[in-house]
């Protein structure tokens, strides 16, 4: 009677902890697609060098890194649901500090601790989110969690052109939407059955061992979301597009990204998962490839936006194949991985997309990406247990 009782609670989903985890990651990314291009052109403004403005968005990745090497420590000491409002508040106060302050210094110090509370809020969400979903739901609900990432990147940009950039009122209001998630956060997770269990750093690196599969496929992920919003505009600017056309192909970018998760979400709990992801992966590929083969701007936009589809797709086949192949405290462990991966990812992917442009010519970006993703996919294929 026990098991069957643990059997049935199993198969039942935790929504409070589903609905609350869904609901932080997409005010997160909202103050993420918010704050990311509203620091650079605040920056910019104020006649701070490009470097610097490089330098200091170092400071977020920095405080990726640090709660990613420290989760393990921090889930033994305070419980979950605490971690994720304090990561919820914490943000709101950096986005608070940016609207009150305006040293450069202080600016690097605020981001720091905002990508280390983002990052907190991230682990432990993917985390919990694997153990509140019974399996038969997982993919949707993998898919319904990545729709909402990058429907709040994409809404988070607007806030610029109605707020301006002017006297941090972009800022402020949304440190106040932060605060007000937080507290929703906070209500909803006194309703849950479920927690993640604490991890280590040991758990972590045992992890890589582990599923050497699902991180390569956080970092190809990385990799080509990276280059597709950082080096795509440049490359379309380059080879005669208008600075419209360029800025335009990011919202092209987001907007059929979110739509698709759903969908790969329930392919993936209908299908093979493993040929899902394998399917993406191709996708991906071809898309870059196809790019400087294109001549017609909507045929490109077209391309382009079934090249963010199905590279974050990767990732929705990454969170899903964590939640059904690993427990307990791999679980925090397998999240903090990919954390750590995804920002190796993307830096390669800015970083060496620049690099081969700049070396090898224009059609060299996306050609290159393309070629990347074709070998991952090959060894994805055969990498098939």
């Amino acid at each position: 009677m026990q098991s069957e009782q643990s059997v049935h609670a199993h198969s039942m989903p935790d929504w409070p902890a589903i609905v609350a985890v869904v609901l932080g990651v997409t005010a997160f990314s909202v103050a993420q697609g918010v704050t990311y291009p509203l620091i650079s052109l605040v920056l910019e403004a104020r006649g701070v060098s490009s470097t610097m403005i490089g330098v200091n968005a170092v400071g977020f990745a920095l405080g990726l890194a640090a709660a990613t090497l420290l989760i393990g420590r921090l889930t033994q000491r305070f419980q979950p649901r605490h971690l994720i409002i304090a990561g919820l508040v914490g943000c709101s106060l950096c986005l608070a500090t940016f609207a009150a302050f305006s040293s450069t210094l202080v600016w690097f110090v605020t981001r720091f601790l905002l990508g280390f509370c983002a990052s907190l809020i991230f682990m432990l969400s993917e985390a919990w989110l694997s153990i509140a979903c019974p399996d038969r739901l997982r993919g949707r609900i993998s898919g319904l969690y990545g729709a909402s990432i990058c429907a709040g990147f994409a809404a988070g940009p607007l806030a610029i052109p109605l707020f301006g950039t002017e006297d941090g009122f972009g800022f402020a209001l949304t440190a106040v939407y932060l605060a007000l998630v937080a507290f929703a956060t906070a209500t909803l997770m006194y309703s849950t059955r479920t927690a993640p269990e604490p991890s280590s750093t040991r758990d972590l690196f045992r992890f890589f061992g582990q599923a050497p599969m699902l991180i390569a496929m956080v970092f190809a992920f990385g990799f080509a979301d990276i280059a597709a919003i950082s080096a795509m505009p440049v490359y379309f600017v380059r080879t005669g597009h208008s600075e419209a056309f360029a800025a335009i192909s990011v919202t092209v970018l987001a907007l059929p990204t979110a739509l698709a998760q759903p969908f790969i979400g329930y392919a993936l709990d209908r299908l093979p998962r493993h040929r899902v992801a394998v399917g993406t992966a191709f996708v991906a590929a071809l898309s870059y490839l196809a790019i400087p083969f294109i001549d017609t701007p909507a045929l490109i936009l077209v391309t382009f936006a079934m090249m963010g589809a199905a590279s974050f797709s990767l990732y929705t086949c990454a969170l899903t194949m964590l939640g059904e192949n690993f427990r307990g405290s791999m679980l925090v462990a397998g999240s903090a991985a990919y954390s750590l991966i995804y920002a190796i990812g993307s830096g390669a992917g800015s970083s060496l997309t620049g690099i081969i442009m700049e070396v090898g010519g224009s059609d060299a970006g996306p050609l290159s990406v393309g070629a990347a993703l074709t070998v991952f996919t090959a060894a994805f294929v055969l990498a098939k247990r």
